[in-house]
């Protein structure tokens, strides 16, 4: 994986519930565990803007509720520095699930903001959103 150019804080737990922001049909999901995550033994893992996540659908279509997806985290309300020295935080935690490994989205279009982060490691995700701050 691609490099972020900014100093990302530890945002999201293992069992945070963020909301899924793309139309594959989950609405509320829980962070599983983080793909690739590096981490002090004894420490538990952390997610962040950009990170390849493992989430579990707790609201949604009926068939999702319960599965293990792959995800990326596309916002999160902990305020994270960008090497320009501006500050960013958004409104909510989410996510955009994915449907391979390759990164390609499932669904369609996703709903709010992207941070700039998500365009340079995940241009599929990125191409999908409205705009990217």
């Amino acid at each position: 994986m691609k490099a972020v150019s900014a100093v990302v804080t530890r945002g999201l737990n293992i069992g945070s519930q963020c909301v899924a922001a793309d139309n594959s049909g989950a609405r509320i999901v829980r962070i599983a565990g983080v793909v690739h995550g590096k981490t002090k033994k004894g420490r538990q893992q952390f997610a962040k803007v950009g990170d390849w996540v493992k989430v579990s659908v707790r609201a949604g279509k009926p068939e999702m509720k319960g599965v293990l997806f792959d995800a990326v985290v596309i916002r999160q309300r902990m305020a994270y520095r960008r090497l320009t020295g501006e500050r960013v935080m958004f409104e909510d935690n989410a996510v955009a699930l994915l449907k391979d490994e390759k990164g390609n989205p499932k669904g369609t279009m996703i709903k709010g903001p992207v941070a700039r982060e998500i365009h340079e490691r995940w241009k599929e995700v990125a191409k999908l959103a409205p705009f990217v701050l």
